[in-house]
C-alpha cells in the first residue's frame, strides 16, 4: 500500500464514463478517520482497479450502522459505489483490528459559527479579492484545482447548477468563491478557462489564486489540507463552506453527497435570517 508522508484526506478520481450509471468496486485499505455527523470515513487504500490509484481520501457512508462498525486503524476490505456524483462505501469486511492511529483530519475542519478565515488572493481577471470585502452577502466557498481528474469538476458543475437555480432575491444575497489548491499552475487565465468550460457566471463568482505560501495558509486555516503526489494529483479534503453575511461559518458540507436542492434551501433560509 502506498503511504503518504502526512496523513491527509485524498482527492477522489473520476471514473471515465461516469454518466453511465452506478458502478461498484472492491477495495482494500486502512481506516484513518471516521466522522458520524458528516457520515464520512477516511481510508488509505490500495489501487482500486478501474476507479482510482492508491491514495488517502474521504468517502461518504450512507449506512450509519456500517459507519459505526468502522474505527481508525482497522484494516478492511470494502466496496465503493460510484454514482457519477459521489463515492460511497456501502460494505466493509474487517481484516485486522485497529493497529495504529487515525489521521484526525475531519476534526480539523474550520468550526461552525466561528469567523471564516480572511484572505487576500487574485481572481480569474487578475483583480485582488478579500473574503472580508464580500461581507453583506452569504458566501459559498469551496476548494478545487483545474487539473483535477474527478471531484473538482463534479463539485464546480454542481455549484453552477445551484447558481443558475437560485431565485433572483436569493442570488442577490449570495457570492460564490472557489480557492485553488494548485497555485503554482492555476493562473488567473487557467482558472477562467476551467470555470468558463463549466458555465460559471463570473458576475458573482470568484475563482482565486495567489502566491503558494498565501494559498497554503488559506487551505490550512480552513482545515482542508493538501499534498501534491508525484503524478501531480493533489490529496485534500473535499469540503464546501457556507459563510453568512457577517462572515461566520454557518454550514459545512463534507464530501460530494449533498445536492443542489439542499444547498438552495440552506441559502434561502440563511438569506431569510
Amino acid at each position: 500500500m502506498r503511504r503518504i508522508a502526512i496523513p491527509l484526506v485524498g482527492l477522489m478520481l473520476l471514473l471515465a464514463g461516469c454518466g453511465r450509471g452506478t458502478s461498484r468496486h472492491d477495495a482494500r485499505g486502512v481506516v484513518r478517520d471516521v466522522h458520524r455527523e458528516y457520515q464520512q470515513v477516511v481510508i488509505e487504500h490500495e489501487d482500486i482497479p478501474g476507479l482510482m490509484p492508491a491514495m488517502t481520501m474521504n468517502f461518504d457512508v450512507p449506512d450509519l450502522a456500517l459507519l459505526d462498525s468502522l474505527e481508525p486503524g482497522q484494516q478492511v476490505d470494502f466496496v465503493v459505489e460510484f454514482t457519477g456524483k459521489s463515492y460511497r462505501v456501502v460494505a466493509a469486511t474487517l481484516l485486522a483490528e485497529a493497529g495504529g492511529p487515525g489521521s484526525g483530519r475531519l476534526a480539523g475542519v474550520a468550526d461552525l459559527r466561528t469567523p471564516a478565515p480572511d484572505f487576500e488572493l487574485t481572481d480569474q481577471s487578475g483583480r485582488a479579492v478579500t473574503l472580508s470585502s464580500l461581507r453583506g452577502r452569504n458566501v459559498l466557498l469551496d476548494f478545487v484545482y483545474t487539473r483535477c481528474p474527478g471531484p473538482c469538476p463534479i463539485l464546480t458543475s454542481s455549484h453552477v447548477s445551484l447558481q443558475r437555480s437560485l431565485a433572483p432575491a436569493v442570488r442577490e444575497k449570495t457570492w460564490f468563491v472557489s480557492v485553488t489548491l494548485d497555485p503554482a499552475r492555476d493562473t488567473p487565465e487557467a482558472l477562467r478557462a476551467y470555470a468558463s468550460a463549466r458555465g460559471a457566471d463570473f458576475s458573482d463568482w470568484w475563482f482565486v489564486t495567489g502566491p503558494p505560501d498565501r494559498v497554503e495558509a488559506v487551505v490550512e486555516r480552513f482545515g482542508v489540507g493538501s499534498v501534491v503526489q508525484p503524478n501531480g494529483d493533489i490529496d485534500h479534503l473535499v469540503a464546501t463552506f457556507l459563510i453568512d453575511a457577517e462572515g461566520r461559518i454557518a454550514r459545512r458540507y463534507i464530501g460530494l453527497d449533498h445536492d443542489v436542492e439542499e444547498l438552495r434551501r440552506d441559502l434561502e433560509r440563511l438569506g431569510a435570517g
